[in-house]
């Protein structure tokens, strides 16, 4: 992850056009992929993808904007998100729940 990423706090997965998944953690990912790797077809939702992103890495626009723009691109060139579960993080201090004792 380069120093000036903006990382999500949820990992978009998507289906690629050959079938592959692959995960984005961050902006930087991202707008990597839409100006690098995207197919031929650019729409109206790719370059506000690519817009947000950039926004996203100078501070100018909230991560989750970037994330959600992301999607919606991936959406309309044809490549569906795919839900990922949560990943929690295991706790180290877990109480147990009391046990009711019938009398």
């Amino acid at each position: 992850m380069p120093l000036n990423d903006v990382p999500w706090t949820r990992p978009v997965r998507i289906r690629l056009q050959c079938g592959l998944e692959r995960t984005f953690t961050g902006a930087y990912d991202a707008l990597d992929f839409l100006e690098n790797e995207w197919p031929l077809r650019h729409g109206e939702r790719h370059e506000r993808a690519v817009k947000t992103c950039r926004g996203a890495l100078n501070g100018a626009i909230p991560s989750i904007v970037a994330r959600e723009a992301f999607v919606a691109a991936c959406l309309e060139a044809g490549m569906p998100s795919i839900l990922a579960p949560w990943k929690r993080k295991p706790t180290t201090d877990a109480a147990r729940p009391a046990r009711l004792v019938a009398s």
